[in-house]
């Protein structure tokens, strides 16, 4: 049972990664949930100071995901069109990969622009607010990223803390 909480937390982990940089799943609170996992097993004893800052991190950084973009389309100018073309623009930068790398900045940027432009006239006005819409959503990434890769690592280091109580086959 213990392993198989394991490798369910560890699908969680990466799911949760995923989730940094897809709108659809929250990436904090699945990469939460990966750790609740792995704490659940028989090796690992319940630390549940350790489960309740983590989790606490994850409802934060969930809901500051909604607030951040926010901010940065309104310090801008933007509109709430722009904040939607940039979730598109990500989705195209996910399924169609043309540009490698460099769509996923790319396309996020010009779903915001077409955004804006569809909501205002101006073209000064729409680049900017594209931008704000841009760098607000850019930063809730690497806010979402940075957390989950930090999961991810306490994961690693609990799952090698308790390594012979979970997998005692191999120790």
């Amino acid at each position: 049972m213990d392993i198989a909480l394991f490798l369910l937390g560890f699908i969680f982990m990466l799911t949760g990664i995923l989730g940094s940089f897809l709108p659809v799943l929250p990436g904090p609170p699945l990469s939460w949930i990966g750790l609740l996992l792995l704490v659940l097993t028989r090796a690992v004893p319940n630390d549940w100071w350790f489960l309740g800052i983590t989790f606490a991190i994850a409802a934060i950084v969930f809901a500051l995901d909604y607030i951040i973009p926010a901010i940065g389309t309104r310090k801008f100018g933007g509109s709430k069109a722009g904040m939607i073309g940039t979730v598109v623009g990500l989705l195209v930068a996910i399924f169609f990969p043309i540009l490698g790398i460099f769509g996923i900045i790319f396309w996020p940027f010009m779903g915001a622009l077409i955004g804006e432009f569809i909501n205002k006239a101006d073209n000064k006005t729409a680049l900017k607010a594209a931008f704000g819409s841009f760098i607000g959503f850019l930063s809730g990434t690497f806010l979402k990223f940075v957390v989950t890769i930090i999961y991810m690592g306490l994961f690693i280091a609990k799952t090698w803390e308790y390594k012979e109580g979970l997998f005692p086959f191999l120790f």
